[in-house]
């Protein structure tokens, strides 16, 4: 008696997509969260709203895309804005995101300008903002461990990846170069040192 035939299989239709916001509404609003919460500095809560929390990048595009942003003129969260809501809605998406960056946190520091030569001026509170220093710093430090690991995904490998990294810190804070040489020495030797090990990788 023969078996019976096996039921059928879907088709494998591969990893499911990533996360991607609904809408342009979804992404005014992730992005005008995301700047209100970037007291002491935007760059750290982009990577966790972004990445950890909404999923709409992975670690080692994040890194990529703010590569690019750091190279380019300007703030380099501005320039980071712009390239994710142009990767999602284009040229409509690009606007969105910066309006959803700018918006709020505008509206924030114009009254904060209005209220600086009372309350701003007082010695405690000059004194209170001195202290979110420490904070930016603190912030600053963290985002870079967090994105460390992504180091093993990039074609130059972890540890060249890591001597790039310290001889950044060490220009940067040692040497106090301006960030236009870092950019194109240290950056220059980084991409060259991709593309060698590209190259190699797509070889017979």
């Amino acid at each position: 008696m023969a078996s019976p035939a096996p039921p059928p299989t879907a088709p494998d239709d591969g990893p499911p997509a990533p996360p991607r916001p609904e809408s342009l509404s979804v992404l005014f609003w992730a992005f005008t969260w995301l700047a209100l919460q970037g007291f002491g500095g935007v760059l750290a809560v982009a990577q966790r709203e972004l990445v950890e929390r909404l999923g709409w990048m992975s670690r080692e595009e994040f890194v990529e895309t703010l590569a690019v942003a750091q190279v380019l003129p300007g703030p380099n969260i501005v320039n980071l804005s712009l390239m994710i809501g142009d990767r999602f809605f284009g040229l409509r998406g690009a606007m969105v995101a910066l309006a959803g960056m700018l918006a709020f946190p505008s509206v924030v520091v114009l009254v904060l300008a209005a209220l600086s030569t009372t309350w701003l001026a007082s010695p405690q509170m000059s004194g209170a903002l001195r202290g979110m220093g420490a904070v930016s710093a603190g912030l600053i430090l963290a985002t870079g461990l967090k994105l460390l690991p992504s180091l093993r995904q990039n074609p130059v490998g972890f540890w060249p990846g890591a001597v790039l990294a310290a001889l950044v810190f060490g220009a940067t804070v040692w040497l106090k170069l301006p960030l236009f040489w870092i950019v194109l020495s240290v950056g220059g030797l980084g991409m060259t040192l991709a593309l060698i090990a590209l190259k190699r990788s797509r070889a017979p």
